[in-house]
């Protein structure tokens, strides 16, 4: 049974239908006047129930994410005469989520958008939150906008072609969730394993609605990020600084990421809870360490969007279940990724 939950944020209402179907599509965005946007990996299991709709084909992967994308899509909507009244469908992970809502965001000043996201990681964080970023070559997310869309569908059989890698890969950003603001996630996944959630449809539908939820709620009470919203980039300064420079998947650069705030929690706040947030990282199969050179890391992380003036908001623990936002000075930061 699809169960949808509405969601206001200050430009926009986003509904969340939970446990449905591609076939629900057609009601939230009618073939005649509704364009897709997926990647070729998608287009090969999914050209059968994409034949309705016009379809827009990008690379697979995060070198996709790129102003040269943006661009062939951009070229690829005038010709297929999108008008303004159009809606822009990104069906796929977290890459085709952030290319379909910034072209969307973008062409004629702004069209409809909704995304069926098709693997873990965008299921729980990538296409909720309205964040569309493109990377600048290492940088990653460099550009963007924040715009929320109309809709997320949520079809749990698109998750049954997804490689178990992928599948490891979206739960660095659940394990996030939960160590900065659900102790009680936390505890429930220590008592799972992956393949619980790969074969118990009903357990993973509880767990997906959970943490899209939970980031739909920090980001409804601070859409621009100033500060609650923060909480979410646990894990990513580090991790964003290594991702695009040594190739990492998303969800493995964060994890390495985790580690290392959780280290830097023990020095800076007193958290003593850093051997079980590694624990479960590996517990999950997600990288705890990367050979990356600390210092490329560190020039890397000041050009991070989180900066201001001579300081980085950097995300750290309380305990499990409680983020904080410290600044940390670029010298006491090159300090800890010496060590």
């Amino acid at each position: 049974m699809i169960l949808t939950h509405t969601i206001d944020f200050s430009s926009a209402a986003t509904s969340f239908c939970f446990h449905a179907s591609l076939e629900k599509l057609k009601e939230l965005a009618p073939p005649q006047n509704s364009f897709i946007l997926t990647d070729e990996n998608l287009m090969l299991h999914y050209q059968q129930a994409f034949k309705p709709w016009k379809v827009i084909v990008v690379p697979a992967g995060e070198a996709a994410k790129n102003l040269d994308t943006l661009d062939d899509v951009i070229r690829q909507l005038i010709a297929l005469d999108a008008g303004r009244d159009a809606t822009l469908v990104g069906v796929g992970g977290g890459v085709v989520t952030d290319v379909a809502g910034f072209a969307a965001g973008v062409y004629k000043r702004g069209i409809r958008c909704g995304f069926v996201p098709s693997s873990i990681l965008a299921m729980v964080d990538a296409a909720v939150g309205g964040k569309n970023g493109l990377d600048i070559g290492e940088y990653k997310n460099m550009i963007g906008l924040v715009r929320q869309p109309d809709f997320i569908l949520y079809d749990y059989s698109l998750l049954d072609t997804l490689p178990e890698e992928e599948w490891v890969n979206g739960f660095a950003e659940i394990i996030k969730h939960a160590c900065i603001g659900d102790e009680a996630m936390f505890r429930q996944l220590q008592q799972h394993q992956l393949q619980d959630f790969r074969t118990d449809r009903d357990l993973l539908d509880a767990l997906i609605r959970k943490n899209a939820l939970f980031k739909a709620g920090v980001v409804q009470r601070d859409e621009q990020e100033k500060g609650e919203r923060k909480l979410l980039n646990f894990g990513h300064t580090l991790g964003h600084a290594i991702e695009n420079a040594y190739g990492l998947p998303h969800g493995h650069a964060v994890s390495v990421g985790m580690v290392f705030a959780a280290k830097v929690s023990a020095a800076v706040t007193g958290f003593g809870q850093a051997q079980e947030v590694r624990a479960l990282l590996e517990q999950y199969g997600l990288s705890v360490h990367w050979d990356f050179d600390p210092l490329k890391a560190w020039q890397l992380m000041q050009a991070d969007k989180k900066r201001q003036g001579d300081q980085i908001s950097y995300i750290l623990l309380n305990a499990i279940g409680e983020g904080c936002v410290h600044a940390l000075a670029p010298a006491a930061l090159k300090e800890f990724l010496a060590s």
